[in-house]
C-alpha cells in the first residue's frame, strides 16, 4: 500500500521565531555572570539571616562583586585608560566604597542589581538580532546541483552560480534566487514577500532563496549568486544596521562624560563639605557621598535612547522593512512630506489591458483574439498582457503559423489563412498608456490599450500616509504627464510633478529639504537613487529595487508592501515618544533621590532599588516596541 503523502510544508510555512528568552539569556555570558552573581548574593543573605560565621557570608558576599563586578570594573578601567569617566567604574567605586565602612550587603545588592540590568540591556539587544535573524535564516545551506547529464550532486547553497541549475524537491526550500526551468509548482514566499497564499510558479517564473516548494518538483536555474541573493542583501543591511548609532544616543554619550565628570566632583564636596563646615563624622559623610554617587549616577539616561530604537528597528524587520540604522529610526518620525515615485511604486511595472477599440464591423473579443493568437509565441510585457487579458475573457487561442517578430515594431502571423499585425501605435503626450494597433491583410481592425497595473495597495497606503503626515502626498515621475496625472488621480496624491529626469527629482527633493521639510522618498529604479540620497530618509522597494537604489536608500521595504509606509511613520514617531517618556522617568528618579540624599538621610539599600529600578524600568519600557502592537495602528 502506497503510504500517505507528507505535507509538503509544515512549520516551514511561517516566519521562524526567535529565540525565547531563557534561551537568548542563557546563551550570553553577561547573563549567566549576573545569574552567579544573584546566587552568591542571597546564599550569603541566608547565611547572614540564620546568624552564620561573618566570615562566611562575608565571603559568599566578596565572591558576588566578584562574579558581578569584574565585566564592568575591567571595562571602567579600560575607559579610563582612555581618559573617559565609564558609569561603570562609578558604581563598582561605590560598592568597594559601601563595603569598607561594613556594608557589604548594600555595595553587593548594588552588584546584583546593576549586573542584572546590564545583562537585561544585552538580553534587549540579543532579542532584537534575533527577532532580525528570524527573518533572515531563511536559506537552506545546502541545494541539490542538476548536471547537464541528468546526475545531482548535493552542494552547499552558497556556493551556487548564476546559470547552475537546481533541483527543488516537494517540500523543500529553494537554495538560490532563480527562474523556473521546467515543473510547476506552489511556492510558499510569506516570509519573504509578505503573500498570505502560496503562489504557482512555472517556467518562466522568478522564485526566491528560503521560499518553500509545495507539492511539485522544480528545476531552477540560478540568477544570481549568493552574495548578491534577496537574503544575502538583507543580511548585509542588517549587520550595517547594528553597527551604527543614534544621533541622540551619540549626544547622550558626550553627556555622560562631563555629567560623570560633575558627579565625581559633586561626591568629593558632599564628602567633604559636611566634615569640614559641620563637623560630621567621617563614616556619615562617607556613606552620604556613596550614596549620592550612586544615585546621580546617569545609567538610566544612557539606556533611555538605544532600547527603544533598537526594538523598533527589530519590530519593523519581522514585518519586512529593513531600517539600516538607528539614526534612521530616529529620524522618520519627524517626516513631514512622503513622495512616491510611479512605475515599480505605485504600479506593479506590468501592463495590463485597460480598453479595447475594435473598428466598426469587428467586436472587441475579435480583436483581442487575434491579438493574442499572435503574441501567444512573444515574449514582450505588452504581448503577455494581452495573452493574459485573452485569457481572462475565456478566449480560446487560435492557431499561427509563420509567426516572426518585428523588432521594434511588433509581431505578424497568419491566422486562420490571414496575416495578423500587432505592431505599437503612434503616442502623444495625452495617451495615458500604450496604444497597440491590429492589423488583418493591412486593414486595421482595432486597438488596444494597455497601462501599467496600479498596485492593489497603493491608494489606501497613499490615503494611509497622507492622513498622518497632515499633508497630501507627492509623485515624482519620469512618465508623460497624462499616465502621471491618471495615477495620481486613483491614488489620492495631491502634488504632481512629471517628466523629470534623474537630476530633476534630486532638484524638487533638495528644494523641499531647503524650506524645512522632512521628505521620505519611496522609489525602486536606478534613475530613483539620487533623490532617495538626497531626502531626509530613502525607502527603496525590495523585490523591484534596483541594486543601486537598495544600496543607497535607508529603508528597504522587502515585501513591496506600500502600506508599510505610514506604519514604519507611526513606529518611529512612537519610538520617540518612548525615548522621552524614559529621560523623563530618569531624571525625575535621579533628582529626587539627589534631593533626598542632600536634604535628609536616604537609606542605601533604597537608593540602590530607585536607582537601578529606574535603568530597568526604562530598558523594559524600551522592549515594549517588540511587541507586534507596536506596528500595528
Amino acid at each position: 500500500m502506497t503510504p500517505p503523502r507528507a505535507p509538503a510544508v509544515v512549520q516551514d510555512r511561517v516566519l521562524p521565531r526567535p529565540p525565547s528568552v531563557l534561551a537568548t539569556g542563557l546563551k550570553l555570558p553577561e547573563v549567566r555572570w549576573a545569574l552567579a552573581a544573584l546566587a552568591l548574593f542571597l546564599l550569603g543573605w541566608g547565611l547572614q539571616l540564620s546568624g552564620a560565621p561573618a566570615p562566611l557570608w562575608w565571603s559568599l558576599y566578596l565572591a558576588c562583586y566578584a562574579t558581578g563586578g569584574w565585566e564592568p570594573a575591567l571595562a571602567g578601567l579600560r575607559a579610563l585608560r582612555e581618559k573617559t569617566l565609564d558609569v561603570d567604574l562609578l558604581m563598582i567605586v561605590a560598592a568597594i566604597a559601601a563595603a569598607s565602612i561594613g556594608q557589604v550587603f548594600d555595595g553587593a545588592l548594588l552588584i546584583v542589581i546593576f549586573a542584572t540590568s546590564g545583562a537585561l540591556e544585552v538580553v534587549v539587544t540579543q532579542r532584537t538580532a534575533d527577532s532580525v535573524d528570524s527573518l533572515l535564516n531563511l536559506a537552506p545551506e545546502q541545494a541539490t546541483l542538476l548536471h547537464g547529464d541528468g546526475t545531482t550532486t548535493t552542494v552547499a547553497s552558497r556556493e551556487l552560480e548564476p546559470g547552475e541549475r537546481i533541483l527543488v524537491r516537494p517540500g523543500e526550500r529553494i537554495g538560490g534566487d532563480g527562474t523556473v526551468v521546467e515543473g510547476t509548482s506552489e511556492v510558499d514566499q510569506q516570509a519573504i514577500t509578505g503573500e498570505s497564499v502560496p503562489v504557482v510558479r512555472g517556467m518562466g517564473d522568478e522564485v526566491l532563496s528560503g521560499t518553500v516548494n509545495g507539492t511539485g518538483t522544480l528545476t531552477v536555474q540560478v540568477t544570481r549568486p549568493a552574495s548578491a541573493s534577496v537574503i544575502a542583501r538583507i543580511v548585509t543591511l542588517v549587520e550595517e544596521a547594528s553597527e551604527t548609532k543614534a544621533r541622540t544616543q551619540l549626544f547622550i554619550e558626550k553627556v555622560e562624560q562631563t555629567y560623570s565628570f560633575g558627579v565625581v566632583v559633586a561626591t568629593l564636596l558632599v564628602l567633604a563639605v559636611p566634615m569640614l563646615f559641620f563637623g560630621h563624622a567621617f563614616e556619615d559623610a562617607l556613606l552620604r557621598a556613596i550614596v549620592f554617587m550612586i544615585v546621580a549616577s546617569p545609567c538610566a539616561v544612557v539606556l533611555s535612547t538605544m532600547p527603544p530604537l533598537l526594538a523598533s528597528i527589530a519590530n519593523a524587520g519581522r514585518h519586512g522593512v529593513l531600517v539600516k540604522s538607528a539614526t534612521v529610526m530616529e529620524g522618520i518620525g519627524r517626516t513631514t512630506v512622503i513622495a512616491f515615485d510611479k512605475t515599480g511604486t505605485l504600479t506593479e511595472g506590468a501592463p495590463e489591458v485597460t480598453d479595447i477599440g475594435p473598428v466598426t464591423g469587428h467586436g472587441a473579443d475579435t480583436v483581442l483574439a487575434l491579438a493574442a493568437a499572435v503574441e501567444h509565441y512573444s515574449e514582450h510585457p505588452l504581448g503577455r498582457a494581452i495573452v493574459r487579458a485573452a485569457a481572462e475573457r475565456g478566449l480560446p487561442l487560435q492557431e499561427v503559423t509563420g509567426f516572426r517578430a518585428l523588432p521594434g515594431l511588433g509581431v505578424v502571423g497568419r491566422v486562420d489563412g490571414s496575416t495578423v499585425t500587432v505592431e505599437r501605435g503612434a503616442a502623444d503626450s495625452s495617451t495615458t498608456g500604450t496604444l497597440v494597433q491590429v492589423r488583418r491583410d493591412e486593414s486595421l481592425i482595432g486597438t488596444i490599450t494597455l497601462t501599467d497595473r496600479l498596485r492593489p495597495d497603493a491608494p489606501a497606503a497613499v490615503r494611509a500616509a497622507a492622513d498622518l503626515i497632515g499633508a497630501p502626498a507627492v509623485l515624482l515621475t519620469g512618465d508623460n504627464p497624462a499616465a502621471a496625472a491618471t495615477v495620481a488621480e486613483r491614488t489620492g496624491i495631491g502634488t504632481v510633478h512629471a517628466s523629470l529626469l534623474p537630476q530633476d527629482k534630486v532638484a524638487l527633493v533638495t528644494g523641499l529639504e531647503a524650506r524645512g521639510e522632512r521628505v521620505l522618498l519611496v522609489g525602486d529604479g536606478v534613475n530613483d537613487a539620487p533623490a532617495l540620497a538626497a531626502a531626509s530618509t530613502g525607502a527603496a522597494m525590495g523585490r523591484r529595487g534596483s541594486d543601486l537604489a537598495l544600496d543607497t536608500a535607508d529603508v528597504i521595504i522587502v515585501r513591496d508592501e506600500l502600506g508599510s509606509v505610514a506604519n514604519l511613520v507611526r513606529l518611529s514617531r512612537r519610538a520617540r515618544r518612548y525615548v522621552i517618556a524614559n529621560l523623563a522617568v530618569a531624571a525625575t528618579v535621579i533628582t529626587v533621590l539627589v534631593t533626598w540624599d542632600l536634604v535628609a538621610t536616604l537609606p542605601l539599600a533604597l537608593a540602590v532599588a530607585g536607582h537601578e529600578g529606574s535603568t530597568v524600568l526604562v530598558a523594559l519600557n524600551g522592549a515594549r516596541l517588540l511587541r507586534r502592537s507596536a506596528w500595528e495602528a
